[in-house]
């Protein structure tokens, strides 16, 4: 397989992130990350090389026919003599029955399909490149990684909700999400935090969407997230959690139709609807307005607050693992969550935070806390290639 190439693909309503990897003896190596934007407009597909060098730069007319299409073809035509063997796609949501990656074929995809419902956001167009490139290159390996699976393995009280017990048969409980991501971490604990490799910690993935997941021995005990991605944490533009009297309350006193609710709680609130100005958490830290700050303080409150609730899980805490967008590249965020934290045996070093870590906390912390870019698409790729190994 020395020749091959795999290419994973994370999509979002309006644009594909692309990734392809070569497999080599040493197992994988990034040959370019890439992005296909302005799907069913005007598509435009761009790719940088690992140091960041350009690689593609490519625009199409409006209504061009299939621009995914058009990008394995590209892919063809850039390999040389190695091949295109398989595609690894990022699932948001796998259900109660899917606790590993899987090659896609009619029936699986039948399965995901009915789980829109609980990923509405997210799972169609997870699902849509699946089917577009079944239609171009049906014998084209493709595997589904999904972001539930990482999660599978939870004690039954952690994911039953207090409902009558024919809705968790029914599949309603708790899934967790962002679970690629966790499953990175936990892959790299031991190198980068060996001593946190076999202890209880909370690891916080946040970004646009965010949430956190309790490692114990690097296995996800409980995580913030439940049976869609709307739980736990406020996000860039979802609530986290929220008293379900209010839900109550808006469908019965402000009138609003289901769909109302839904745009409302997953496009409309999170850091957005807070700040009224952007749910980009760069913009809300180079703003003055009061909301923006507020938006802030409600974000840094709730991951303290709800860190606390997986130590309780935990029946202990060893460390946090900081990780994805706001995760990596915010450390006034970090300082204020650590801050909050401080009584908890927290005690941040201000300037290997500043500088990025890996380790944010001194020596003389009771704690510790670090922050591991995560990579997901690496993980896919992984799992791509031991599926097809198992075939």
């Amino acid at each position: 397989m020395a020749d091959d190439a795999v290419l994973v693909l994370n999509a979002g309503s309006s644009s594909i992130k692309l990734s392809l990897y070569r497999v080599n003896g040493d197992g994988l190596a990034l040959e370019w990350h890439g992005e296909l934007e302005g799907i069913g407009t005007a598509p435009h597909f761009h790719a940088k090389g690992p140091a960041g060098q350009a690689i593609a730069d490519e625009r199409m007319d409006a209504g061009f026919g299939d621009p995914l299409a058009w990008v394995l073809d590209w892919i063809d035509s850039h390999l040389g003599d190695a091949k295109l063997i398989a595609c690894g796609h990022r699932v948001v949501h796998g259900g109660p029955d899917h606790a590993a990656p899987e090659r896609i074929d009619d029936a699986v995809l039948a399965v995901l399909e009915e789980l829109v419902p609980l990923a509405p956001l997210h799972q169609p167009v997870n699902l849509a490149p699946i089917r577009e490139i079944r239609a171009a290159r049906p014998n084209l390996p493709q595997v589904a990684c999904f972001d539930t699976a990482f999660h599978r393995g939870h004690a039954r009280h952690v994911d039953t909700y207090a409902l009558p017990y024919r809705y968790y048969e029914q599949g309603v409980r708790r899934y967790g999400f962002h679970g690629l991501s966790y499953e990175y971490i936990a892959s790299r604990l031991p190198t980068i935090a060996p001593a946190l490799a076999d202890g209880k910690v909370v690891v916080a993935h946040l970004g646009s969407g965010a949430s956190l997941c309790a490692l114990d021995a690097c296995r996800s005990v409980d995580t913030t997230m439940g049976l869609s991605a709307l739980d736990g944490l406020p996000m860039g533009t979802r609530t986290g959690q929220i008293d379900p009297g209010v839900l109550l309350y808006m469908l019965q006193h402000e009138g609003l139709s289901v769909d109302q609710l839904s745009d409302l709680l997953y496009r409309e609130s999170g850091l957005k609807g807070l700040s009224g100005v952007s749910n980009d958490m760069r913009a809300l830290e180079a703003s003055g307005e009061d909301r923006a700050k507020l938006a802030i303080e409600v974000f840094v409150h709730q991951i303290a607050r709800q860190t606390l609730a997986l130590a309780g899980t935990l029946a202990g805490l060893d460390g946090i693992v900081f990780t994805a967008g706001i995760g990596e590249h915010a450390p006034a965020i970090r300082a204020a969550v650590l801050r909050k934290l401080a009584w908890f045996g927290f005690d941040l070093d201000e300037v290997a935070n500043d500088g990025g870590g890996p380790l944010l906390t001194s020596t003389a912390s009771a704690k510790a806390a670090y922050v591991i870019p995560t990579d997901e698409e690496l993980m896919i790729a992984q799992h791509t290639l031991d599926v097809l190994g198992r075939l």
